[in-house]
């Protein structure tokens, strides 16, 4: 098992509001991208508050569980996110310069033979295998509900004026929902989490051509993001990388 990740402030920004972090856990690896939004320092304290505190829970619950219940591990990233979202939850109202501040969240654990992943908001996971690309997330954003009632098309949604506005996100209420998948990878099968900063500049079939180049994960997220900045990279751009 081979990770990488990597961010970049982008062209436009003065601030990072992205985290990351990717770990591995006695054969097994832990990935995680946010994307924090409520002003450059709010936004920077609730995607790296997310990031410690789910992290710090699944590392711990690691040590615990048994390896082969699916059911412990949903569980387990579903209560990540719960305690990640009240803990930004709580630092925003307990400080008025945050008040307001939130997070996406993706996260996955990769697991031998299949990968555990959560998400909140419209940072993404892609599955790169057998020469395909599949979105293993759904955005929680406006455009997406479009695209869903057929209001507008997927190449459409790249453009949108709206594409930025977000449907859910963590830390902004009491309790969240989060969005649990499990999916089946093979030896060879690379996951691909990324903040949107990516993914509304490089089409999919870009991110796929440029995987399918036999790059290793860091000169791959490396390249990706170099791409992205060669696009203009409006927003911060974030991509863990894990190749199974």
């Amino acid at each position: 098992m081979k990770l990488f990740g990597v961010t970049d402030v982008g062209r436009h920004r003065k601030d990072n509001q992205d985290s990351f972090v990717f770990r591995e856990l006695d054969g097994a690896a832990l990935l995680l991208v946010c994307d924090g939004m409520g002003g450059a320092q709010a936004g920077s304290v609730a995607s790296s508050v997310a990031v410690e505190t789910f992290s710090a829970f699944v590392e711990e619950r690691f040590a615990q569980g048994p390896r082969d219940d699916p059911e412990w591990w949903e569980d387990t990233l579903a209560e990540a996110c719960a305690q990640a979202n009240q803990k930004v939850f709580e630092l925003a109202q307990a400080n008025p310069e945050y008040r307001g501040m939130g997070t996406t969240l993706v996260a996955a654990l990769a697991l031998p033979g299949e990968s555990y992943v959560v998400n909140v908001g419209d940072s993404r996971c892609y599955l790169l295998e057998n020469g395909m690309i599949r979105q293993v997330t759904v955005d929680h954003s406006l455009v997406q509900l479009l695209v869903d009632r057929g209001e507008i098309t997927a190449e459409e949604a790249r453009r949108h004026p709206q594409k930025n506005l977000i449907t859910r996100a963590l830390g902004v209420e009491p309790a969240v929902a989060c969005d649990l998948l499990r999916v089946e990878t093979g030896q060879g099968s690379r996951l691909l989490l990324c903040s949107d900063g990516l993914s509304n500049v490089l089409p999919d079939l870009v991110l796929l051509r440029t995987s399918l180049e036999e790059r290793g994960p860091e000169e791959l997220c490396r390249r990706l993001v170099d791409m992205t900045l060669e696009q203009g990279a409006p927003d911060n751009v974030t991509v863990v990388l894990a190749e199974l």
